[in-house]
């Protein structure tokens, strides 16, 4: 079975670029929901976070307020490492499982779609990486609009990631995101024609 992982930087596209692997009919893992359901109310991983942050992190139904956390995370760095111990085990844990069951069924090709895949060290997981790109000024600008942030507060959560620069350097494929949908969806269909046997 050949894994990819696919990564990018904070919004340069690369959930678009994952639907359009599921649209093909390629399977997908995806981090970020696993992400978010290992902190769901009632698992250890929210239990462990509550205990770390306090309630302050907690909207009225009991759920993690996702925002505030973030602000707080991405304001300080030993905090954000502080919520990676505590997630991160856990999300590797059910990718791994993920995958052993897609090998099981025989399932030729798998995409990990992973936004920290560099940051969480986790290259070995994968045969090969596709990396989604765009301009800087365009992901600073997609980032503001997308979570109503300041430029500083955009350009703070940029800081926190690798740079795509030395990402690309890393990666096998690398997908530009800066232009339209039908520039991007060309790209991947023509990555996608290379994995066919």
């Amino acid at each position: 079975m050949k894994v990819i992982g696919l990564t990018g930087g904070i919004a340069t596209g690369k959930s678009t670029v994952s639907r359009m692997l599921v649209e093909a009919g390629l399977p997908v893992i995806d981090a970020d929901l696993i992400a978010r359901k290992i902190v769901e109310p009632g698992e250890p991983a929210y239990k462990e976070i509550v205990q770390a942050f306090g309630a302050k992190i907690l909207r009225k139904d009991g759920s993690l307020d996702r925002k505030l956390l973030g602000q707080i995370i991405f304001a300080q760095p030993s905090l954000r490492r502080r919520l990676d111990g505590i997630t991160h085990h856990r999300i590797i844990k059910v990718i791994k499982d993920k995958l052993a069951l897609l090998r099981t069924r025989g399932t030729p090709i798998v995409i990990l779609d992973i936004p920290l895949l560099f940051e969480a060290g986790m290259e070995g997981m994968v045969d090969e990486i596709w990396l989604v790109t765009c301009r800087r000024d365009l992901q600073i600008q997609r980032l503001m609009e997308r979570d109503n942030l300041s430029r500083g507060e955009a350009e703070a959560r940029l800081k926190a990631q690798m740079p795509l620069k030395e990402k690309a350097e890393l990666a096998q494929r690398v997908i530009d995101n800066s232009l339209n949908i039908a520039h991007t969806r060309r790209q991947v269909l023509s990555l996608i024609d290379t994995l066919q046997p």
